[in-house]
């Protein structure tokens, strides 16, 4: 619209948008050529002009070098890949290195008692390592700093507030690991009004909760789906973001695919939830509800199975049906 109504803030900034042209015998003269130039000099010093700018221009890339090993490690072969086994929020995984760098995370094909599986947060976790955003030294008030100094004045810090009674609080998510929190203990016990705050986008505070008050025990429950003959699921997307989904789906899948369906053993899913999750489009039977019915579908499922008649039970006839 400024260009169109050619207002003068526009008019102004545009004057240097176009160089004035230049005659093309001022160019041929800077070049040492002239209008009566031969053709063969002519493109001898079209030809050297791209050449120079060409190699000019490769002078700015910056220079890798590789620089071989003085004392080459003994499991390090370049060119061949090391594998190494972790963990990464509760999942146990294999790493694949090349010359000591992450490059690939993959599932553990032989992990026992753990998460055998992988999500996408999981497998993206590598490139964290390679964020070229992330601060490459440890600053104070923003200056580069050693990391002994950033040290020591945060424990001048934490001593100094420790001394006058001041709230030091320590913020992180869930923390699951014993010696993770051997580490909280021991600061705490260093500094005495240090609490710690746990937080997680995803809470699943409610579940470990409810088993606190229904079986005396705050823990989240593990699910063997491939053991189950009929899955019934009230908004809980176990088979993409709910829990462990990567386990679930291993399991699901086992009772659920043409060996199980030859024996008559194959498992029945009832999906109830209000959006469409990927859990409800692998059910066999997806009934839609409302989020303020899902306490009363509950219900009437408990009413179902132990013959009770608890009040509040769903009025949903497809819901009464399944």
């Amino acid at each position: 619209m400024e260009e169109l109504n050619q207002t003068p803030a526009f008019v102004e900034g545009s004057k240097g948008e176009f160089a004035e042209s230049i005659p093309v015998e001022d160019v041929l003269n800077e070049a040492g050529l002239s209008t009566k130039t031969p053709r063969r000099d002519f493109l001898k010093a079209l030809g050297f002009g791209l050449g120079a700018v060409s190699l000019a221009a490769c002078n700015r890339t910056p220079v890798h070098k590789a620089v071989p090993y003085l004392i080459k490690p003994e499991e390090v072969t370049p060119g061949i890949p090391n594998y190494y086994t972790s963990t990464f929020n509760g999942q146990s995984i294999l790493v694949k290195t090349r010359e000591g760098r992450p490059i690939n995370v993959e599932p553990n094909p032989n992990a026992i008692g753990l998460n055998q599986g992988l999500d996408s947060t999981t497998a993206a976790s590598v490139l964290d390592l390679y964020d070229e955003s992330k601060l490459k030294q440890a600053q104070l008030k923003g200056q580069d700093v050693e990391w002994s100094k950033l040290d020591g004045e945060v424990v001048k810090a934490l001593t100094a507030a420790a001394s006058s009674g001041k709230q030091i609080t320590i913020v992180s998510n869930t923390v699951n690991s014993p010696s993770t929190l051997a580490a909280i203990a021991a600061f705490a016990t260093k500094f005495p009004t240090a609490n710690h705050v746990q937080y997680d986008a995803v809470s699943y505070s409610g579940i470990i909760e409810a088993n606190k008050a229904s079986f005396g025990k705050a823990v989240v429950p593990s699910y063997n789906f491939d053991k189950a003959n009929v899955i019934v699921s009230v908004a809980a997307d176990f088979l993409g973001t709910w829990l462990a989904g990567e386990e679930h789906t291993q399991q699901y899948a086992k009772n659920r695919d043409y060996k199980s369906l030859k024996n008559g053993k194959m498992s029945r899913h009832v999906q109830f939830e209000s959006g469409l999750s990927m859990t409800g489009t692998n059910a066999d039977a997806r009934i839609a509800i409302k989020p303020s019915e899902e306490g009363a579908t509950l219900i009437a499922l408990y009413n179902a199975i132990t013959g009770q008649t608890l009040a509040g039970a769903t009025a949903n006839k497809k819901a009464q049906k399944v």
